[in-house]
């Protein structure tokens, strides 16, 4: 395992590596850096975030503060939901659910895969944010109806945060830390809101470093945390094991669709599937790709668990392949 950090930071463009891997019998427990970071040096997980915000709302669940099949029109004005989802004349907008939102497949535009993400790889560092980004989706087309598909949209977990923040009447920050955070005794996770920390690594854009604080301290609940390996590890544990809220509930989430962008995966209701085999494609491996290159999966066939970064954009292949040579290895 030493000679595939080794080997990824070798390939073009990864400039840093950190790869954790740990069993769940705690047989094998394994961390290691290469290039320009540490084991123990913090960054951004981006959309493995994604994973934080539905542990929170599964919590909200547990505690029966919400259902998954609650509409938007509980937790938004008329205001906010008109003309959000507007498919061939007709607007959905108050239509869609909490689970649609999870699940991705409400339908809702993605800001980010319009201009958003050309200016922020220019190196146009700017805020985002919820009503900057309903503002944009709602000059954008949806594909289909609410339910109908499935399409990737960041703009979905923009919501959620929001639905968050108005059942417990805290701020997102306040939520992830007394929720996830203080319970998992995490030391160096935060949500990242101070455009002049430096704490976090810079990632790479192919061979450009890419230094956007301003933009990765408005986006929140849809990719703003920064975390180590290491606690990246504590937690992906806590949520596969229902720690942080009733362990049957993980199997609900396994409603896998196909998605083709921002990679080739399967999407199921807050969660991954990642394949690493054609003969066996939807027993993968199951938790949330980073577009910095971070990542946290669990694989069940071998009670493996992964966490780390190659902290580059598009850096998911060589951490798909060091896993996928681990879990071959251990096979």
């Amino acid at each position: 395992m030493d000679e595939l950090v080794e080997e990824a930071v070798s390939k073009k463009n990864i400039f840093g590596t950190v790869f954790n891997v740990e069993s769940g019998d705690h047989s094998l427990s394994y961390i290691s850096a290469a290039g320009n970071l540490t084991t123990d040096q913090p960054y951004f997980i981006a959309s493995v975030t994604k994973l934080y915000v539905t542990t929170v709302i599964l919590k909200l669940r547990s505690e029966n503060r919400l259902n998954l099949q609650d509409n938007l029109s509980h937790y938004f004005s008329d205001d906010i939901l008109h003309g959000l989802h507007l498919f061939k004349g007709k607007d959905y907008s108050k239509e869609i659910t909490i689970k649609h939102l999870m699940s991705n497949t409400s339908g809702i535009p993605d800001y980010f895969s319009s201009t958003a993400t050309k200016e922020l790889l220019a190196g146009n560092d700017q805020s985002w944010g919820f009503e900057r980004e309903l503002a944009a989706v709602k000059q954008m087309k949806p594909k289909f109806a609410p339910g109908q598909k499935v399409q990737y949209s960041d703009t979905n977990f923009q919501l959620l945060g929001k639905i968050i923040e108005t059942i417990t009447n805290k701020d997102i920050h306040t939520v992830f830390k007394e929720f996830i955070f203080d319970e998992l005794q995490l030391e160096n996770t935060y949500l990242y809101e101070d455009a002049n920390d430096t704490r976090p690594s810079d990632f790479y854009y192919k061979e450009k470093k890419m230094h956007l604080p301003i933009y990765m301290s408005s986006i929140g609940p849809e990719g703003g945390i920064v975390s180590t390996a290491k606690e990246s590890m504590i937690f992906l544990k806590a949520f596969i094991n229902g720690r942080l809220f009733p362990k049957e509930y993980l199997d609900e989430l396994k409603e896998w669709k196909f998605i083709f962008l921002p990679g080739t995966f399967f999407y199921g209701v807050g969660i991954a599937n990642q394949p690493i085999s054609i003969k066996d494609f939807k027993n993968g491996m199951i938790g949330h790709w980073g577009q910095t290159g971070s990542f946290a999966f669990y694989h069940p066939k071998t009670d493996l668990y992964f966490t780390g970064t190659t902290n580059q954009f598009w850096g998911q292949r060589v951490a798909a392949q060091m896993m996928m040579k681990v879990i071959k290895h251990v096979k």
